[in-house]
């Protein structure tokens, strides 16, 4: 249907609400706006649905979301499983995120399927962990995890706690394609789908639950005995779901000195102290700073709205440094290795698991230590897959899985990044280097004078406009065509994970070993890497640097050379 059709099908609709209505009859004249909002639905993608809400078929509102279900709905009532199994639903502290997930809950009980809802909002780990608790066959969480206040989202699950596979998919995506936004739905009004007992209230009972696996992850409770009387912390939500569990989880590990920070611990999904709620970002840390610098306080932590993504500020002399998501990886895992061969409970087969835009700094821990490391397509799911194949072959035990986008799990309790988990293992960590006397900062110096000097950037180039996915997908064919023989430095092979071939200098082929994606990656001499990819939920390509060096300015310098030469590639 043309897009200008798609748009006075929504006007006359009956099923649109006014206020929709009218917020699309004031685009009346506005072609290029009109074209943006209906010439297709939201990409359905395997993290599911995340827009900007809106009216229209590319926006995150009401009947996006109960479209998106139907979909859900009619793959669940067609794959072969038990459909009663039901489907576990959450959601985070954006605008209309409660209300979305009850849309989503009355569309899967017209189909006849149950569904266990949270009371109020929580943390994607938590949602993971719950699926898999109640033995549903789905979840879905209602969230833009760490995009600005205008979006918001809809992830699915499969169950086992991990995202959707793709091709499951793929087959809401042809589902979807197949039926009618307004027709071809079917809506129950929650009070009905209760009264009917076709919904389960999820509360204090399952949160004591995922919090009890949460502190079974614990390695260094005697560290946090010894240092708990002297070490303080600054913990914010950044106003959204990890305000109630994190706190309470430090406080059961032993920590007797967690300040948050007030301002950031009011749920509000126009998120109002913080230009972006990202933890990757310093400036959501202003207030925790300044609070810091009052007390005398060393870290900080901050968990995004949807508590997947933990970040770190800490004291370096004078000045306040945030980690990078790499940097936190790297220090977790020497932290769990150490530890736990300290104990006699590192297991022999142990493995670890990163996105291969995850610094390779973790391989040569890894290396050192005798661990063997896998590297996945970028996304926690394929972390999560790593695990179930753990499990299911008794190969390897799971020891750690990170991405340099601030995710990070220990444990099989959950199959997706837990922040909340983070959070502790930060907290027992900076403990551990309390009582040798150090901060995490001068921690990870010691790492790099071990491991050898790192650096590793991301740069997002935004393409916006209805025509950005064309632009971008423009750019990777010029680069797939024409790829560079030097980024900075010489390039060795390049991995093209669209066709799964590595295509080395003196043009030998191999397979990259991986799933299909949408992703070149360059092999650069003296070890360093430089990726390009799509972002999978913004108008973004995304340009990864790892670099690495016998000394801090050799690693620097190396960076500045091949984030220059990519860049240059984008203009």
């Amino acid at each position: 249907m043309h897009y200008q059709e798609e748009y006075e099908k929504w006007l006359a609709s009956p099923l649109v609400d006014q206020t929709a209505k009218d917020e699309l009859a004031a685009l009346r004249g506005s072609e290029e706006e009109i074209e943006d909002r209906f010439s297709a639905m939201l990409d359905f993608g395997t993290a599911g649905l995340r827009g900007i809400m809106r009216a229209g078929l590319n926006g995150m509102n009401t009947y996006t979301v109960r479209y998106a279900t139907q979909g859900l709905a009619n793959l669940i009532n067609h794959c072969g499983e038990d459909p009663a199994r039901g489907v576990t639903i959450a959601y985070d502290s954006r605008h209309h995120s409660a209300e979305f997930a009850r849309e989503a809950a009355g569309v899967l009980t017209a189909n006849g399927i149950p569904v266990y809802l949270f009371d109020e909002l929580r943390p994607t780990p938590e949602l993971s962990f719950a699926l898999r608790e109640t033995g549903s066959l789905a979840g879905i969480n209602i969230t833009a995890s760490h995009n600005p206040k205008e979006y918001n989202g809809y992830k699915v699950y499969w169950s086992d706690g991990a995202q959707l596979p793709p091709e499951h998919a793929r087959q809401i995506s042809d589902q979807i394609a197949q039926i009618d936004i307004f027709e071809d739905v079917k809506i129950m009004p929650l009070e009905e789908a209760e009264s009917q007992g076709l919904v389960t209230m999820l509360g204090q009972a399952m949160d004591e639950k995922y919090m009890t696996q949460v502190l079974a992850q614990s390695v260094a409770g005697d560290y946090v005995a010894k240092a708990a009387d002297e070490l303080s912390i600054i913990y914010s939500p950044f106003h959204g779901s990890g305000y109630k569990l994190v706190p309470e989880i430090l406080r059961r590990l032993g920590m007797k000195h967690v300040f948050t920070v007030k301002e950031q611990m009011v749920i509000d999904g126009d998120f109002p102290t913080v230009a972006s709620p990202n933890p990757e970002n310093k400036e959501g840390f202003a207030i925790a700073i300044e609070m810091a610098k009052e007390k005398g306080i060393d870290l900080m932590i901050g968990t995004d709205p949807d508590g997947d993504r933990c970040g770190v500020v800490v004291r370096s002399g004078d000045d306040f440094v945030s980690l990078t998501g790499n940097q936190v990886g790297i220090l977790l895992l020497d932290h769990l290795i150490s530890v736990r061969r300290e104990k006699g409970i590192l297991a022999p087969n142990s493995a670890v698991v990163k996105s291969v835009v995850s610094s390779p700094m973790a391989n040569k821990i890894c290396e050192v230590n005798g661990i063997k490391m896998f590297e996945t397509l970028t996304g926690f799911k394929y972390i999560g897959e790593k695990i179930k194949e753990f499990e299911a072959s008794g190969d390897y035990t799971f020891l750690f899985g990170f991405e340099e986008s601030c995710g990070y799990l220990t444990g099989t309790y959950a199959r997706d990044k837990d922040a909340e988990l983070a959070a502790m293992l930060i907290a027992e960590m900076a403990c551990r280097y309390h009582t040798m006397g150090k901060t995490l900062y001068q921690a990870l110096q010691d790492l790099y004078k071990k491991y050898g000097y790192y650096e590793e950037t991301v740069y997002a180039h935004t393409v916006n406009g209805f025509d950005g996915p064309k632009k971008i997908a423009d750019c990777m064919r010029r680069l797939r065509e024409t790829p560079p023989k030097a980024l900075g430095l010489p390039v060795e092979a390049v991995r093209d994970y669209s066709t799964g071939i590595v295509t080395a200098a003196d043009g030998t082929m191999s397979s990259t070993g991986l799933p299909e994606s949408n992703m070149l990656f360059f092999d650069l001499a003296e070890g360093c890497r430089a990726v390009f990819r799509p972002s999978g939920t913004e108008p973004k390509l995304k340009y990864y640097v790892m670099t690495r060096g016998e000394t801090s300015e050799e690693a620097k310098a190396r960076e500045e050379a091949v984030l220059a030469a990519g860049k240059a590639l984008l203009q």
